[in-house]
C-alpha cells in the first residue's frame, strides 16, 4: 500500500467519525442504491422522487428508462465508501435508515455522498453520489459535506477533491460554480475540483464582459483579499473575444491551466459565445478534454446529441444547449459555420456517459 492509499484510508476514517456523516452499513446497500436511483431520475428524467417510496415496479421502470446511467453497481463498496448525510429529525423529517440521536432530535439520513478508496489525478479524493432529498435542501448540508471532505483530504496531505456533473444537469453544474469550484475538464462530463493550490475566484460582469478574478494576499498588504483580474471575455460581433491580463500570462501551474476552462463554463451558462472564429471552431476537437472555450462548445454539441439520443421524453435538436450556451451554429440565425475538422485517427472517440455523480441541493 503506497502513501497516498494510506492517506485516503485516514481521510475516510475522519469522515466516518464526523457527526454529520454516517458510513453506510452492509445491510443498507440496497437502500443507498435506491437513493442513487432517485438522484439519477431527478437529473436525467426531471422526476422528483422519495427514495423510500421506490418499490420494485417503480425501480424497474426507472432503470429501464435511464439505461446505462441507471444501472446498479453491485460490490460498489469495494472501490468507494458510501455515507449518509444526516439531518435533524422532526415531525416532517424524512424516513430512512436509522441514524444517531443528536441534541436537536434524532439525526436521520437526508442525503448521500461517496468517496473513492484511492486517489485520482494529482492525489485527490474522488467524490460521487452527492444527493439531498428535496425537503432537505437549502440548509447548507451539501456544502458542509464538501467542506468536510476537503478538510479531511488536506489534513492527510491530499490535494483536495474532484467530482463530475453531467452537462444536462444544469442545477448541479451551477451549484458547483457557486461553490467556487474550478473547472478542470469536460472529457465525459464537467469535471470540477477544489485544491489548496487554487485560490478563491469570482466571475463578475463588467461593461458587458465576464471577468475572472482570483484572490491574492500579497506580502505586506493590508488584511483582506485583493482581487486580481486574469481573463476577460466579451462579444466581438457574433464571436467570442478573450483577453488575457499580464497577471494571467505570469501565472503558472494549476491557475494558468484551469482559468480558461472555468471562465468558459461561466460563459456557456450565461449564453455567451464560446468560439473566436471559424478557424478556432474548425480545430475545436483539439480541446475536447478541457482548455480553450471552443473545446467546451464542441463537447456541448456532443453532450446534447447524446442526451437527445437517450431521452425518451422529448426530442432535442442538435446543437441545442439546455443550460443556455451559445453554440457557433446558433450565434446568429441563418449563419452556417464550418464543421470542426475531423480528428486524427488516433484521437479517442467519446466514451459513454459516466454514471452521474451529483445532484445539486
Amino acid at each position: 500500500m503506497n502513501s497516498w492509499d494510506m492517506a485516503v484510508g485516514r481521510a475516510q476514517e475522519r469522515l466516518a467519525a464526523a457527526p454529520s456523516l454516517r458510513a453506510v452499513a452492509d445491510e443498507e446497500g440496497r437502500e443507498f442504491a435506491l437513493w442513487d436511483l432517485a438522484a439519477c431520475a431527478e437529473g436525467e428524467l426531471g422526476e422528483l422522487l422519495d427514495p423510500a417510496a421506490i418499490g420494485p415496479a417503480e425501480e424497474a421502470r426507472l432503470r429501464a428508462r435511464l439505461g446505462e446511467s441507471g444501472r446498479e453497481w453491485p460490490g460498489g463498496e469495494l472501490y468507494r465508501r458510501r455515507y449518509w448525510l444526516l439531518g435533524d429529525g422532526g415531525p416532517d423529517a424524512p424516513t430512512g435508515a436509522a441514524g444517531s440521536t443528536g441534541p436537536a432530535g434524532p439525526a436521520v439520513p437526508v442525503g448521500t455522498v461517496a468517496v473513492d478508496n484511492w486517489t485520482k489525478g494529482a492525489g485527490q479524493l474522488a467524490v460521487s453520489s452527492l444527493y439531498l432529498r428535496p425537503d432537505a435542501r437549502g440548509r447548507g448540508l451539501a456544502a458542509a459535506a464538501l467542506d468536510r471532505i476537503y478538510r479531511a483530504a488536506t489534513a492527510e496531505g491530499l490535494s483536495g477533491y474532484r467530482l463530475e456533473a453531467d452537462w444536462a444537469w444544469p442545477r448541479a453544474v451551477r451549484y458547483y460554480l457557486r461553490r467556487g469550484l474550478w473547472v478542470r475538464s469536460w472529457k465525459h462530463a464537467i469535471g470540477f475540483t477544489r485544491m489548496p493550490q487554487l485560490p478563491p475566484y469570482r466571475v463578475r460582469e463588467e461593461q458587458e464582459r465576464l471577468v475572472l478574478m482570483v484572490a491574492d494576499r500579497p506580502s505586506g498588504a493590508p488584511s483582506g483579499e485583493i482581487w486580481t483580474p486574469l481573463l476577460a471575455a466579451g462579444r466581438e460581433g457574433r464571436w467570442l473575444r478573450l483577453d488575457e491580463t499580464a497577471a494571467y500570462r505570469q501565472a503558472d501551474g494549476w491557475v494558468h491551466d484551469y482559468a480558461r476552462s472555468t471562465l468558459a463554463l461561466h460563459l456557456a451558462l450565461a449564453g455567451r459565445p464560446l468560439v473566436r472564429g471559424p478557424q478556432w471552431w474548425a480545430e475545436a476537437w483539439r480541446w475536447s478534454d478541457g482548455g480553450e472555450p471552443e473545446g467546451l462548445a464542441h463537447r456541448i454539441e456532443q453532450f446534447e446529441l447524446r442526451r437527445g439520443a437517450a431521452d425518451d421524453r422529448t426530442a432535442v435538436p442538435p446543437g441545442t444547449a439546455r443550460p443556455g450556451a451559445v453554440l457557433p451554429g446558433a450565434a446568429r440565425p441563418g449563419v452556417e459555420l464550418p464543421a470542426p475538422a475531423a480528428a486524427p485517427a488516433s484521437a479517442p472517440s467519446p466514451a459513454p456517459a459516466p454514471r452521474p455523480g451529483a445532484v445539486a441541493p
